[in-house]
């Protein structure tokens, strides 16, 4: 798995943890990172174990932040988490994974976002795209209609079709080889040593 991919998964499952925090909320360690999700209204049913954030909606957790108008989140009776981000008609659903000891952030966003805990799979929907940056610069991007990672298996995949974001409805797929990917976190490094240096 490439460097970009390995990070692809872990980002998507960290998105996964904080799109199903309420219902984790009671079972997670202490060391966890706290969730934030701010909106315009929420509403909680008890009975469904639901709870729908809706208007501007934006979840923090650690250094992952999602933004959406709307995130329902319920789980059903086995205890299954699931969770589901949608963006207003004319925008999308925008995530935003950092990882500062690498110097690198991922973003990603499709017309939908969805969690099923049941499989341990993670989906972006519509327009999909994930990008890796490294010290501020594109670096690889994914393009389809859906990017499906399961962290159960540690899979990911691409599908094209009439609502993806690359021409013709195909996939897209673009990543350097790896050592021009290391050799730019290597500078980056080098250069946030330097400026610390002359502080």
């Amino acid at each position: 798995m490439t460097p970009f991919r390995t990070f692809l998964a872990s980002s998507l499952a960290g998105l996964a943890t904080a799109l199903c925090t309420p219902a984790l909320a009671q079972s997670s360690s202490a060391e966890a990172p706290s969730t934030l999700i701010l909106s315009d209204s929420l509403h909680y049913d008890d009975v469904k174990r639901q709870s729908v954030f809706t208007g501007n909606v934006s979840l923090t957790r650690g250094l992952m932040t999602l933004h959406a108008d709307k995130l329902d989140v319920r789980e059903d009776a086995k205890g299954g988490q699931f969770g589901t981000a949608t963006a207003n008609k004319g925008k999308l659903v925008r995530i935003r994974q950092e990882r500062p000891e690498t110097f690198e952030v991922i973003e990603g966003e499709g017309l939908r976002a969805e969690y099923d805990g049941s499989k341990s799979q993670f989906d972006l929907i519509g327009k999909a795209v994930v990008t890796r940056f490294i010290c501020g610069k594109p670096f690889d991007t994914i393009r389809g209609e859906r990017v499906r990672y399961n962290e159960k298996t540690g899979t990911y995949q691409a599908e094209g079709g009439p609502n993806s974001s690359a021409p013709g409805g195909r996939v897209r797929s673009f990543s350097p080889p790896r050592a021009k990917a290391d050799a730019a976190i290597a500078e980056c490094r080098a250069q946030s040593g330097r400026g610390a240096k002359s502080k």
